[in-house]
């Protein structure tokens, strides 16, 4: 998920392939909502017609998704990133470069994700584990996995604004992200 999340945030081509049209839809979504206060403004087919895969081999980032009675027609595809839905593996070809997250919020954000979405893994090394607390509900763990990335967001945006540079010459000020601070 953290792959397919900064091949997204860094604008590649991301394909997913899976039996089930219910699982496309579900999965494009979610890559989307966890994206959240960014929006996607690239090409997003939660389900691409037959017709229309030779949109696949498009110049541009997108996000679609694919029956995978279609996989042979994606084979050719050398700069996509393929989720393979149905066998739970993620592709990423030897000429695709994904910028993985910093260093400490990798492993922060990869450590709160396991707790949310296998809490007993915090007390399995503890000789006298605590009394099980009761699981999660599929909504709760849906909060807490959107919290896990919102709190990601402000890590890696925190002190943005002096980035931020004025330009008061025009008529009406202009704000112009400066990269190098």
């Amino acid at each position: 998920v953290l792959y397919l999340f900064c091949a997204a945030l860094t604008e590649h081509k991301i394909l997913f392939l899976s039996s089930s049209y219910q699982r496309l839809t579900d999965a494009c979504r979610a890559l989307l909502a966890l994206m959240f206060p960014l929006k996607y403004s690239f090409t997003y087919v939660p389900i691409l017609p037959a017709q229309l895969l030779e949109v696949l081999s498009t110049p541009t980032p997108f996000i679609i998704g694919v029956h995978s009675i279609f996989q042979s027609e994606t084979q050719e595809l050398l700069d996509v990133v393929i989720a393979d839905l149905d066998g739970g593996t993620v592709t990423v070809p030897e000429c695709v470069h994904i910028s993985l997250l910093p260093e400490p919020l990798l492993q922060q954000t990869r450590e709160a994700l396991s707790m949310v979405l296998d809490p007993e893994l915090e007390v399995a090394d503890l000789a006298f584990p605590p009394s099980t607390s009761a699981a999660s509900s599929l909504k709760m763990q849906d909060k807490e996995i959107r919290a896990v990335f919102l709190r990601l967001f402000a890590q890696l945006l925190q002190g943005y604004r002096w980035c931020l540079h004025i330009i008061r010459i025009h008529p009406e000020p202009v704000i112009r992200f400066h990269k190098v601070r």
